[in-house]
């Protein structure tokens, strides 16, 4: 059997990893797999490397099981891809970024989840609401970042190998070579292929795609006390094979069938130099490029794009006094869209867009009970012209056992109708996009509250969030509206368009090595289309979530259990989806250099009856492999082998 993979490397900085584990004087210090940020003025939740294997995990997309503010679900049921929602909306309002520069946007959205091997992260962090002004202004409703594995790290191999009943198998592997006391250097690999037809309810159509990807990252670090400096260089070659199944073909008419080929070549460069320690001075130079090259082809829907992106950013940052804090910088994002479109009645398009910027950001600490952080930037883009972004954070801790933030802040996008939403060409619609689509924004503002309960000697964490996000500006995707059925109209937003999100969730650990995980979340998102205000479609009003992890026998067994309750939703053609309830598990053992671990996911067996609809006429009008709104396939079993070799 071929197994898969994966990485168990913790990094030794902080800030941006928990979840580590290190070993200091034979004392083993392990970090809570999955909390809630005390320290940060955000509200940000951080999944470290225990928590991430609790799960299969092959993917950033699958990530997110244990976490209750992140939905992940299928954006199609042609291509495989799965897409993020973010307090009630899409990912594209969510701003990805990786090692916290901006990453993986535009075009690379639709793949975005599957481009990020699991065994590669070292940690994620999700802050909801309007993030920092420090990255940018595109976030929205969030922000996501993802720390990879660092070359400073534990000097070794890790690996990890991996089977599903669906025949897909994975292979990870990562090595760390630590040259000097200062200079070290790693290499991560990932493969994985699934080349099964799979039909499972037999409507001649393939509900998840043959797949294959190469993944190679390749990264060095050079840490003095003056000068920290990390360059990672990254190739992806990803091929996704769909379609009518051989076996079912029908005679009359020709085999509709789904390609989509991407490689993506991205090189990054962070360097931070210390001015003087004592006042926390230091200035940053962070430079990213990335060439994403895809080719998509959806029966006779032929999408070709290229996209360049281009990003560099200046920081400085200084303590000016005991609790006051300043950081100022610069950047600059170059994007370059090359879009080739046959069948779709709509021209080629050579997008362009230079954005240069500077923000401000003010910190004030009153130690640990009340902080404070005002920022504004000031963007100018080629396309729009210029404009601001403020955004306020509060974070106040009168007591241990409380704490209350709230946030307000603005956030903008600039648009692209068919990169960002590549999968909908997997229908028979016909597309229609506005000649003079504007730059979206939005509002977003949030309240949460944390307390830490003592309750039988141990803590009970209990959190309440609620987040509003009011669009000003917005690419509304009309489907089957005023242009007609069977049509999908890219428009501007004329009237409302808004997002409230209601959360609540506990955690508590009921004896050693048992804890629990509760949470309830109601979403209620509209959006005006042709001058009604309506429920956006395909977005679940509430999810209910409930998780068990159990350790015993000196930590050497670990059983995981995660139950799911998504709501029901909102068709295109606004007739009721059902709630639905998912279950997985997972059982590990752990051994000196390895472990085992075997589970299943979906082990309620729900899938959509139809995924496809008119499957059997994919050249209709009425085809459509868009409207997914719960899983497409049954349960799936799966067995895995994760190793380690380190030096002492």
């Amino acid at each position: 059997m071929l197994l898969s993979f994966a990485v168990f490397a913790q990094a030794e900085e902080p800030a941006d990893s928990i979840g580590s584990e290190q070993e200091l004087n034979d004392v083993v210090v392990t970090a809570a797999s999955s909390i809630k940020s005390q320290y940060r003025v955000e509200n940000t939740s951080i999944i470290g490397q225990s928590q991430l294997i609790r799960a299969a995990c092959c993917n950033l997309g699958e990530s997110f099981v244990n976490n209750p503010s992140v939905d992940v679900s299928y954006s199609d049921a042609a291509t495989g891809a799965k897409q993020i929602k973010l307090l009630g909306l899409s990912g594209t309002y969510v701003q990805m970024l990786t090692e916290n520069i901006p990453n993986l946007r535009g075009g690379s959205i639709p793949y975005s989840l599957s481009f990020v091997p699991g065994p590669w992260m070292q940690s994620i962090q999700v802050s909801n609401g309007a993030a920092s002004v420090k990255n940018g202004y595109e976030s929205t409703t969030g922000q996501i970042n993802i720390e990879f594995l660092k070359p400073q790290s534990i000097d070794g191999v890790r690996g990890n190998l991996f089977l599903d009943s669906n025949l897909k198998y994975e292979l990870n592997a990562d090595g760390s070579i630590h040259l000097n006391d200062r200079l070290s250097t790693s290499l991560l690999l990932h493969y994985e292929d699934r080349r099964m037809d799979h039909d499972g309810n037999d409507d001649g159509f393939m509900d998840m795609p043959k797949q294959r990807q190469y993944n190679v990252m390749h990264r060095w670090a050079y840490l003095s006390p003056k000068w920290i400096s990390q360059l990672s260089m990254r190739v992806l070659k990803d091929e996704r094979e769909s379609g009518m199944s051989k076996h079912h073909t029908l005679d009359a008419m020709p085999r509709y069938g789904v390609e989509v080929n991407t490689n993506r070549y991205e090189f990054q460069w962070k360097n931070g130099f210390t001015l003087d320690a004592e006042k926390n001075r230091s200035v940053a130079l962070m430079v990213h490029g990335s060439l994403h090259d895809a080719d998509n082809h959806f029966g006779n829907n032929i999408y070709d794009f290229r996209q360049t992106n281009g990003y560099a950013q200046l920081m400085y940052e200084t303590d000016m006094a005991e609790n006051h804090n300043w950081a100022i910088g610069a950047s600059v994002n170059h994007d370059y869209y090359d879009e080739m479109v046959q069948q779709v009645p709509l021209s080629p398009e050579m997008d362009k867009e230079t954005t240069p910027g500077a923000y401000a950001q003010y910190t004030y600490k009153l130690d640990t009970r009340l902080s404070v952080m005002a920022g504004v930037r000031w963007d100018h883009s080629s396309l729009y012209g210029g404009f601001f972004t403020p955004r306020l954070h509060l974070k106040f801790t009168p007591k241990p056992l409380f704490t209350l933030r709230a946030s307000a802040g603005k956030g903008y996008r600039t648009p692209h109708a068919l990169a960002e939403n590549t999968p909908m060409l997997a229908s028979g619609r016909t597309f229609y996009i506005a000649d003079d689509l504007e730059q979206e924004e939005a509002w977003n503002y949030g309240l949460s509250v944390g307390f830490n309960i003592p309750i039988c000697g141990k803590k009970l964490e209990l959190n309440g969030e609620y987040y509003y996000t009011d669009f000003v500006n917005q690419m509304v995707v009309n489907v089957d509206g005023a242009k007609g059925e069977h049509t999908v109209c890219f428009e501007n937003l004329d009237g409302e368009s808004y997002s409230h999100t209601l959360q609540v969730d506990a955690t508590y650990p009921f004896f050693r090595g048992f804890s629990a995980t509760g949470a309830f979340r109601y979403n209620d998102a509209r959006t005006t289309y042709d001058g009604r205000l309506k429920f956006r479609p395909l977005t679940s009003r509430f999810k209910g979530l409930l998780t068990f992890s159990y350790k015993w026998h000196m930590d050497l067994w670990q059983f995981d259990i995660t139950g799911q309750a998504n709501g029901r939703g909102k068709m295109y053609d606004y007739s009721d989806y059902p709630t639905y309830y998912q279950l997985q598990a997972q059982l590990t053992r752990e051994f000196r250099h390895f472990s085992i671990y075997v589970g299943g996911e979906n082990l309620t067996n729900y899938k959509m009856s139809t995924p496809i609809i008119e499957a059997h006429q994919p050249w209709s009008p009425a085809f459509d492999a868009t409207q997914v709104w719960g899983p497409t396939e049954g349960a799936m079993a799966y067995i895995g082998v994760r190793f380690k070799f380190e030096k002492d």
